[in-house]
């Protein structure tokens, strides 16, 4: 706490921007707290630090709640009741979207027909789940939906989503392209109103309005609320979280797709083995990844995998996984010396000296083993055969 670092540069930078109209955010007393608020729950849970939509959120429950009943409603709602959509991949919020997706497809098939690319729409509605509506929705209207969500959880957001659709199917329907079905969306939820609310109209100002087209009459909230409850209300909590969990599994398998894709286009350039041998390769890679992180016994060390770090380095080993994979697919395997010889090559491709190694390093070290000229394979053959501190001094050296 009090430290600066990338986290707190980022909150920083985002607290102006936390319902800036909002007279109790335009003075120093409201943006001490939310700093408070979030800096102490990047401090609880580092793992997820601060992400974009966490101010908004924050900076609502500040309006009805002391700091640390804010504070712990925000743990609840970013590690119980939002799992996984507070990083930088967004796992849960892609999950709810291709629930969303089904959703839409089974109380919603004219649209769902109509609107053959159902991903349009989930690109739209991701920030709904995002920010519960309040980013989209003029506030005294959004925190009706808070309420809804803090009471039903997901199934809340899921079912007045499903109500947001309906009401303007018809306008999706007619529309030409994306931006169109944007702008339908974003004049309906701008003019959602709140006849209860006790204070002046806070709107969210995002709606697209053209000359030619009267001013929308605006929907009660409560009404929509009802709606969708009464329309849509039918799905289970459990029936919810059975679909998030098939969904979660599609979406992780598209994760991993397309990080083996990337990794592949950034190795393939740099080595002369064939893409169908460096696929298996990876596969290798991984397997010896994930079998040592569910099979074996746990062994104290950095962890292995990084979804920050850059594609080719995100699955990482340690020396005796390495040796296990250098006596599968080595060319230089030498009987009793080979455990010697893979300790050695792990040694010196350990670079960074943190006991684990990426895909990168591996397959680059076997490409000079298999393809490399004869002078790379002796250069690389003494390097393993002089002593370390040597080895490093040569080479910062002579560059060898």
């Amino acid at each position: 706490m009090g430290k600066c670092c990338l986290v707190t540069e980022e909150i920083e930078r985002d607290l102006h921007r936390s319902l800036p109209e909002h007279p109790a955010f335009q003075n120093e007393t409201g943006i001490a707290a939310l700093r408070r608020v979030l800096t102490a729950y990047a401090h609880r849970n580092p793992k997820i630090g601060y992400c974009q939509s966490m101010n908004i959120l924050t900076s609502v429950l500040l309006l009805y709640a002391k700091e640390e009943e804010a504070f712990w409603l925000l743990v609840a709602v970013c590690e119980r009741m939002l799992p996984d959509y507070f990083n930088h991949r967004v796992i849960g919020a892609q999950v709810d979207q291709s629930v969303f997706e089904e959703l839409i497809k089974e109380h919603l098939p004219e649209l769902a027909e109509h609107m053959n690319d159902l991903s349009a729409l989930a690109s739209i509605s991701l920030s709904w789940f995002l920010t519960l509506f309040l980013s989209i929705m003029p506030l005294e209207s959004a925190v009706s939906v808070v309420d809804c969500f803090f009471y039903d959880g997901i199934k809340a957001i899921f079912q007045l989503g499903l109500a947001v659709l309906e009401a303007n199917a018809q306008g999706l329907c007619s529309s030409k392209d994306d931006g169109q079905a944007l702008m339908v969306l974003s004049r309906f939820l701008d003019h959602i109103k709140n006849e209860d609310s006790p204070g002046p109209p806070v709107g969210s100002h995002h709606a697209f309005l053209s000359d030619d087209q009267e001013p929308d009459p605006g929907t009660d909230i409560a009404d929509l609320i009802r709606d969708s409850y009464e329309k849509f209300g039918d799905q289970s909590v459990e029936q919810l979280e059975h679909l998030r969990c098939r969904h979660r599994i599609r979406v992780l398998q598209g994760h991993e797709d397309t990080t083996k894709q990337n990794v592949l286009r950034v190795v393939i350039p740099e080595v002369s083995i064939p893409p169908e041998d460096l696929e298996e390769l990876y596969d290798l890679f991984k397997r010896e990844h994930m079998m040592s992180c569910y099979w074996e016994q746990p062994r104290p060390m950095a962890p292995r995998h990084d979804p920050s770090r850059p594609y080719a380095e995100q699955y990482r080993i340690d020396a005796r996984q390495f040796a296990h994979l250098f006596q599968l697919v080595s060319p230089w395997t030498c009987g009793a010396h080979t455990e010697i010889l893979a300790e050695r090559t792990f040694r010196l491709l350990d670079d960074n000296m943190d006991h684990l190694i990426e895909f990168k390093a591996f397959v680059s070290c076997l490409d000079v083993m298999y393809n490399g000229e004869m002078n790379e394979k002796i250069k690389l053959l003494y390097r393993l055969h002089i002593p370390p501190d040597l080895s490093q001094q040569m080479f910062l050296i002579w560059g060898c």
